[in-house]
């Protein structure tokens, strides 16, 4: 198996369409009070910020420009991007790409291979372990990290925040097969294969379905 190294700022200056293949195989590990959880990544997205790369993002929070909501996308790669969805779950995201250029790759899927029975204490309707992080709201629950307490936590030094940290960790060597398309859920033509920005290991029971996002199954034609 492939060693894994600790994350660097630089390994994550790239943009993140570029970037986030590298993050599948690594690992993210999450310290709490009540444990620690290590994921390994399964299943990314990338997504782009206001002048970010040589395209428009129109799936990106960061899509109209800096805000307070997505102020640590903006910040220097290696943070963690903690954001609620759906006024529920909150979603992880690595923050990459240099500092003042915004980018976000959002872990959406990752099997729990330590920490089982913490990921599983705060994800008590799990009925099978492939299901503990199926999902990005389901993997932020996993891994124990809340918005807005740990949004930009630091994954790189392992900085503590709230209660909590977070190391990622990457292939010391890439994988060479992995699978990409279009985005899951997005609205519109950012989620068609316009932007084939989700990455996902072929075959691993833990990468969560696809759906299309609303106007997105028309916008493909």
């Amino acid at each position: 198996m492939t060693s894994l190294v600790p994350a660097t700022r630089e390994a994550l200056e790239g943009l993140p369409a570029e970037v986030a293949p590298a993050l599948l195989g690594g690992e993210l590990r999450v310290q709490t009070s009540i444990g620690s959880v290590a994921l390994r990544i399964t299943e990314v997205e990338a997504y782009h910020g206001r002048g970010t790369g040589p395209q428009v993002d129109p799936g990106s929070h960061a899509r109209m420009g800096p805000t307070a909501r997505n102020a640590t996308m903006w910040g220097e790669p290696g943070h963690l991007y903690v954001y609620l969805s759906h006024g529920i779950h909150s979603c992880v995201n690595v923050v990459s790409g240099p500092e003042g250029v915004a980018g976000g790759i959002l872990l959406r899927a990752g099997e729990v291979v330590d920490g089982a029975d913490a990921a599983h204490a705060r994800r008590p309707a799990a009925r099978v372990a492939r299901d503990l992080a199926r999902g990005p709201g389901r993997l932020g629950d996993a891994v124990g990290l809340r918005h807005p307490i740990h949004d930009g936590i630091d994954a790189v030094t392992g900085e503590e925040r709230a209660g909590a940290s977070a190391r990622l960790f990457l292939l010391a060597e890439p994988l060479a097969e992995i699978a990409t398309g279009p985005r899951v859920g997005v609205a519109g033509i950012a989620g068609t294969d316009a932007f084939p920005w989700r990455f996902w290991i072929p075959g691993d029971p833990t990468v969560s379905a696809f759906r299309w996002g609303r106007g997105a199954r028309e916008a493909a034609g």
